[in-house]
């Protein structure tokens, strides 16, 4: 009976206190919690190598991380060689070829990573002297094999061919040059000479300057103790030599007296990169960091609900996603607000940006939002403290920076006190959009009208993706696009050999993922057209044009093109297609000049009767089609053509490299074949 009547009394005042409870009136936070960091050791080697260990023997792991605490360097006409010395440090020892490397370190299970500023690697505490006698190996004795370094370079010149149709590409790079200069570390822009240009000799000579212990910090972290790392650390590392590290002290960059207006092109975009940026006074450790994150995750760091992203994308539904950045450095820090958004709406979202960067000035925050976005802050920090790296990274930054000891672990306690006054007086601090780099990249032409509005003199600088000021081609008053393709005409064969021409067959090869894929592609006069893909002697892919109607077949089923994917198909289809321009209803317009490959081209915009845009170019000196930029749906296709042979009296490139969005596919042609009479029957539907 008495746990009864005890039963109901507890049930009767659970009931009282929830009928006092307003439960819309949300809890006032409690105090900030406060933050036991897990402490780290910090200890000198004889040789200037600082040592930062940081035990956690949860898991029987170590990672180990070697530092390098240096100015970045300009890198003038050898621009990459900084970036690539530190990849050759991974290809290979004077006693390890990079093969033997990679499978002395598969073989205990763990990672090895070199870069131009350190190297770093991960392993299971049984293997920790053999991860170590390898990263020593690789610190004290690289090989620099020379086939590696040719290998490097060609990879890079091949990842610039491909982000030069990458609007975001172009956007950052014209953002480094116009907010840094070419004449600061940050504002170089590598390209594919400078890469040609860099010497064996260059590399070697920065590693030898730079990689020194005096200038270093090696982080432990993992299942180890102080003294088993003091043994380590003085064991692999206290022979390293110490030496004079140069310093290399820049000025800071000057600010825009009023908005810079700056475009880039894109050819074929139907969509542009938006970027509003600034440098700033804005180191780690400054006192304003917490209270500026705050206010800057409200504006548009990372968030979905963040203000840019709401406007610009749930609200008028200009984007995917539109953010915001306040990013601290030694050197220079920075502003950056960006996104990708519909091309024909490029003047209105970037109007919708500038609206929500003054707003932050102009208006207190709203302090239920204030409170959210702390509650979140509060969370992700709590998270990161679950990683033994992150306070690594932590004790590096106090040391680096020389800030208070308790920097991180009074975190909460700073970001609890954050008030609404202080996030509008952090924008008004650090928002300077009256003095901002307003950056555009996607159809220059419409970009020269439309964005002149956000110029206060009325100046639009055109800029390519190296960063340069393009100069205005001098195209003769009376060439026009026309001329172009009739030059190009003649230079394959002429008019009179091309309309002899009744079927074409050509073979081609590539490999996509280590696979083998083979198209046989097989044309008729007038507007026949059948593509089969082949992997494996296996066909996966069918595209056909029998002159009316198209189809795509695949194991999964056929699909029968309509509209301007019909219209575009019929087009392909067309045999030698710029004979019959006119006929077509397709317009050739003049563009101007632009280099391919360093030889200067004519660019010329072909406009379907749809208002469909290709734009090709045609080599100045040769009259060959050098490349030709499609838009596919929201993706661009760049088509590049070389090593043109002769067939039947007709030239035919057999080089071709195509490149959409990250993909890049170099096709070689095996054959082609003309006038071998293909019959109907093989396009029927």
């Amino acid at each position: 009976m008495k746990k009864l009547i005890y039963s109901i009394f507890i049930l009767l005042l659970t009931l009282s206190v929830n009928a006092q409870l307003d439960r819309s009136i949300r809890p006032n936070p409690g105090p900030a919690p406060k933050i036991q960091l897990a402490d780290y050791k910090l200890f000198t080697l004889e040789n200037g190598l600082k040592v930062i260990v940081v035990e956690n023997h949860k898991i029987p792991k170590i990672t180990y991380q070697l530092s390098l605490d240096i100015d970045p360097i300009v890198e003038g006409d050898q621009a990459g060689y900084v970036s690539i010395t530190g990849d050759l440090l991974r290809t290979g020892t004077k006693t390890k070829t990079k093969a033997e490397i990679d499978e002395a370190i598969d073989f205990i299970g763990a990672s090895l990573n070199t870069t131009s500023t350190g190297i770093s690697g991960s392993v299971l505490t049984k293997f920790s002297g053999t991860l170590l006698g390898i990263m020593s190996d690789v610190l004290f004795n690289p090989s620099f094999p020379a086939e590696e370094l040719e290998k490097l370079k060609k990879q890079n010149i091949s990842g610039i061919q491909m982000a030069k149709n990458d609007a975001k590409s172009i956007a950052s790079n014209i953002n480094s040059t116009v907010m840094f200069g070419n004449k600061h570390p940050y504002g170089e822009i590598n390209s594919e000479k400078a890469f040609e240009n860099i010497t064996m000799d260059k590399c070697k000579e920065y590693y030898k300057t730079y990689f020194r212990p005096n200038v270093a910090y090696l982080i432990i972290v993992g299942d180890i103790t102080v003294k088993e790392a003091q043994a380590q650390a003085n064991q692999y590392f206290g022979k390293w030599e110490k030496g004079v590290v140069p310093a290399h002290p820049y000025n800071f960059p000057e600010m825009n007296k009023s908005p810079r207006v700056v475009i880039g092109n894109r050819d074929g975009a139907v969509q542009s990169v938006i970027m509003v940026s600034y440098p700033l006074d804005f180191k780690t450790g400054n006192p304003d960091a917490i209270k500026a994150s705050v206010m800057n995750s409200i504006l548009g760091g990372g968030s979905l609900s963040s203000r840019i992203n709401a406007n610009l994308r749930e609200k008028k539904a200009y984007t995917y996603g539109a953010y915001s950045s306040l990013n601290p450095d030694k050197l220079v820090g920075s502003f950056n607000a960006s996104g990708e958004v519909k091309g024909e709406a490029t003047d209105s979202a970037m109007v919708a940006l500038l609206f929500e960067i003054n707003r932050m000035i102009s208006e207190p925050v709203d302090s239920k939002l204030l409170e959210q976005v702390k509650s979140r802050m509060n969370g992700s920090f709590a998270r990161s403290l679950e990683n033994p790296s992150t306070i690594a990274q932590f004790a590096l930054n106090i040391e680096k920076y020389k800030l208070p000891k308790d920097y991180y672990a009074t975190y909460l306690e700073k970001l609890s006190k954050v008030s609404v006054a202080d996030v509008q007086e952090m924008a008004k601090k650090y928002l300077k959009p009256e003095n901002a780099n307003i950056i555009a990249v996607g159809n220059a032409d419409k970009l020269q009208k439309t964005m002149v509005k956000f110029s206060n003199d009325g100046k639009v600088e055109l800029r390519d993706y190296y960063g340069n000021p393009v100069k205005a081609a001098e195209t003769p008053s009376n060439l026009t696009g026309m001329d172009v393709i009739s030059k190009y005409l003649e230079a394959i064969g002429g008019k009179e050999k091309l309309q002899k021409i009744n079927d074409i067959t050509t073979k081609m090869g590539m490999e996509m993922q280590g696979m083998k894929i083979e198209i046989i592609n097989k044309q008729k006069a007038p507007n026949k057209l059948k593509v089969e893909t082949l992997m494996g002697g296996n066909v996966v892919s069918t595209q056909v044009c029998n002159g009316v109607k198209a189809m795509v077949k695949s194991p999964q089923g056929n699909m029968e093109l309509t509209g301007e994917q019909l219209e575009e198909m019929l087009s392909q289809a067309t045999l030698n297609v710029e004979l019959y321009l006119d006929k077509l209803g397709i317009k050739a317009e003049l563009k101007g000049s632009e280099d391919v490959d360093g030889q200067p081209a004519w660019k010329v915009q072909m406009t379907s009767p749809s208002g469909k845009n290709t734009v090709d170019f045609y080599d100045q000196k040769s009259g060959l089609k050098v490349k030709s930029v499609a838009q596919q749906g929201q993706m661009s296709v760049t088509s590049t053509y070389s090593d043109y042979r002769p067939v039947e009296g007709v030239l035919f490139p057999f080089k071709l490299k195509q490149s959409a969005g990250p993909q890049s596919f170099d096709i070689i042609v095996s054959g082609v074949e003309v006038n071998k009479g293909i019959e109907d029957s093989v396009f029927e539907l």
